[in-house]
């Protein structure tokens, strides 16, 4: 998620900054936050991997679903494609508390198939056209077995940008972008999208995505917790950086909107970091724009 952020030090972070990097987690200092207030889990972790689910119809889903990871962490074979990336521990500098910290996280953004050859995402994901050349979107990067971290994929499952159909970051609070892959795919269905009216208070959600860039996790329990404004909708959805872009279904698997902001990911705990947490109505929620909002682009 794009997320505001004071400056930070960490080993594993070469300088400060003002604003995160899109798609990146957000850490708040001792310093920075007299209390540890702010969270982003929210209620109990829901997040799961893949062979957790039980759900056919949530694993249906995240078969449509895509990890955006940059050219550079690929190498891209004929018939395979390996990835490399560091473990989310290192990489963060976690607690030894914190969940899937031996997993690695090679992605930057999440996205999701909304047409035979289009990838639906968060704006701040991909904003230029170098951007997107330098993007690859895969599909099924998740772990399918326990233990087995998902080093590679076949190459037919990894898609290259052939056009920016639309990207936009607006201050209204949409933030989306609609890509068109190189090719059409054909072994993962497109996936539903509400075509009219709007998500109600209250309406069950489901989040898909790469959390700080890991492989696949799906957190279902949330809930909307506001749907006034135009653009976008509140929800206490579990989710960090590099969810940015991912597909939040309603509880029949249809697309209400596609995640884009939220609250502080991490603060440390002594000298290392941990998940920031709250209750289920705590905290800012996180932020989803309304998938009507890609509608006149498709």
């Amino acid at each position: 998620m794009q997320k505001t952020v004071l400056c930070f030090s960490l080993l594993v972070f070469l300088s400060a900054c003002e604003n995160s990097t899109p798609g990146e987690p957000s850490v708040v200092t001792p310093q920075e936050t007299p209390e540890l207030q702010e969270k982003v889990i929210y209620g109990s972790d829901n997040r799961k991997d893949l062979y957790e689910v039980k759900s056919t119809l949530q694993r249906r889903l995240a078969d449509s679903t895509v990890a955006l990871i940059k050219e550079e962490n690929l190498q891209e074979g004929a018939e395979i494609t390996r990835i490399s990336a560091q473990t989310f521990r290192r990489s963060y500098n976690l607690c030894a508390s914190e969940r899937f910290g031996e997993q690695e996280n090679a992605a930057f953004c999440s996205g999701s198939l909304v047409a035979p050859d289009v990838i639906a995402t968060a704006g701040h994901c991909v904003r230029s056209v170098r951007d997107c050349s330098e993007t690859r979107f895969v599909f099924g990067y998740a772990i399918k077995s326990a233990g087995v971290q998902p080093r590679e994929v076949p190459s037919t499952e990894v898609y290259r940008c052939a056009e920016i159909i639309h990207s936009e970051v607006l201050a209204t609070g949409s933030d989306f972008a609609l890509i068109k892959l190189d090719r059409p795919v054909n072994n993962h269905a497109v996936l539903k999208t509400r075509k009219s009216g709007s998500v109600k208070f209250g309406a069950s959600l489901v989040v898909i995505g790469h959390p700080v860039g890991l492989p696949t996790k799906i957190a279902a329990g949330a809930k909307v917790r506001s749907a006034t404004e135009a653009e976008h909708f509140v929800a206490n959805l579990d989710t960090y950086g590099g969810n940015s872009g991912s597909a939040v279904f309603n509880s029949s698997g249809v697309i209400e909107g596609i995640l884009v902001r939220g609250d502080t990911d991490f603060v440390y705990q002594g000298s290392c970091t941990v998940s920031n947490r709250c209750t289920s109505t705590g905290c800012r929620g996180e932020d989803v724009t309304r998938i009507t909002r890609i509608l006149p682009y498709l």
